[in-house]
């Protein structure tokens, strides 16, 4: 086997672990409710900048993979994001939660986001960039999957402490993989990238130097003098708000308001992760095959309907219903990340990672607004319904602004 899939093995198991990491704040709403008082938006505030620092890092995050590698940049975040959970275990302050949560476990994550991805996949692959796309993206999915479930019942059973204690061990468990199996370029270890010829060579990596930070900043600034470029950045702050932002956050605290057991709820947002496992891997093969700006069209326009439909379905108990809506809306939760990954390559070339990264933290400053403001909303109005149907309108302004991409001659790759 090519040492690439060994390569991205270890980054699917890192991005698991940061994506689960990050998401047990959505589970812990309720119990830090209960044991300190303070309310949905108090709270939603600190997964907001989370989610924020989530995506505004994941530029730099690249620009740092770009200078010192892959691997030392991972080596920094696993720690970090082991100690940002198991530091809360202490604090009696919201600000602590919000530093945090918000704070440290943002950059954690930010750090093994989807421009780590992007940076992955361009230096390792060549043929089979959308499918492995796909893969990565959906460890996402994975994430929820595993920690979802287990958070809510160790919540349940054992206090929230519990699960901050757990997902700061399995931090610190990925570490001993990525320092054995991840390398930053295929040269490293004398060979090709995936897929590499005469035809499609493998890029050459280049010796960077200077400031990481002033690199992520000129990438920006170059990109932002293309139209492209906020285009991507526009349909990718609807897509945050209407995942991470909103169903991430607010769906198991939306669910027990209609009655629903905090476990069958967190059981329902991890069977989304489990359905989007298939969905962004058959996205990835699709975007091989199909134009991408059409795959993110139909994404769109589907979710945008979806949402639109859920505030109707909520009960106490899971009818087949719901299970429509969770299988339907799973199968579109992050499908739309890789026709964008390879929008970003057909447009932006060997830049396409930072430039990525940059319409990444698009992605997760619509998710921060999402976060925020369905709280806002729950506290005012006392539901959510309303952030459901303004998300829904959303992501079909999404489908406009994804139409209005150039269209790029496909690769016969």
């Amino acid at each position: 086997m090519h040492r690439a899939w060994w390569v991205a093995l270890a980054g699917f198991v890192s991005m698991v672990g940061a994506a689960g990491f990050r998401s047990v704040p959505g589970v812990l709403i309720d119990p830090l409710h209960t044991e300190f008082g303070w309310s949905h938006g108090t709270i939603g505030v600190a997964v907001s900048i989370n989610l924020v620092l989530f995506g505004l890092f994941s530029p730099f995050a690249a620009a740092l993979m770009d200078r010192f590698g892959i691997r030392p940049v991972l080596a920094v975040a696993l720690p970090l994001l082991s100690t940002g959970s198991g530091l809360t275990v202490l604090m009696t302050q919201v600000w602590q939660l919000w530093l945090l949560w918000g704070v440290v476990v943002g950059v954690g994550a930010g750090s093994i986001s989807m421009a780590f991805m992007a940076t992955l996949v361009t230096r390792w692959f060549v043929a089979r960039r959308g499918l492995v796309s796909g893969v990565l993206t959906a460890a996402g999915a994975t994430g929820q999957l595993i920690f979802l479930p287990a958070v809510a019942w160790l919540a349940t059973h054992h206090g929230w402490r519990t699960p901050a204690i757990l997902v700061s061990v399995s931090a610190m468990a990925v570490l001993p993989l990525v320092l054995l199996v991840v390398r930053d370029h295929p040269h490293d270890v004398g060979l090709e990238a995936y897929g590499a010829d005469a035809e499609h060579p493998t890029t050459a990596p280049v010796e960077r130097t200077g400031n990481a930070a002033a690199l992520a900043l000129t990438s920006l600034r170059e990109a932002a003098r293309s139209r492209t470029f906020w285009l991507f950045a526009g349909g990718f702050a609807i897509c945050g708000a209407s995942t991470n932002g909103l169903v991430g956050t607010h769906f198991v605290p939306a669910a027990h308001d209609h009655g629903m057991p905090l476990t069958a709820a967190a059981s329902l947002l991890a069977v989304i992760g489990l359905v989007d496992i298939v969905g962004t891997i058959g996205s990835g093969y699709l975007t091989d095959k199909v134009d991408p700006r059409i795959l993110l069209a139909v994404y769109y326009t589907l979710r945008g309907l979806s949402l639109m439909a859920l505030p109707a379905l909520f009960g106490p108990d899971v009818h087949p219903s719901m299970w429509a809506f969770i299988i339907f809306y799973g199968l579109d939760w992050v499908a739309t990340v890789p026709p964008t990954v390879a929008l970003c390559q057909q447009h932006f070339g060997e830049r396409a990672p930072m430039v990525f990264g940059w319409v990444f933290a698009s992605h997760q400053v619509g998710a921060a607004v999402a976060a925020t403001g369905a709280g806002l909303i729950r506290d005012t109005q006392g539901s959510y319904t309303y952030a459901w149907l303004t998300a829904g309108a959303l992501c079909l302004g999404a489908t406009v602004l994804s139409l209005m991409v150039p269209r790029v001659p496909r690769c016969s790759r």
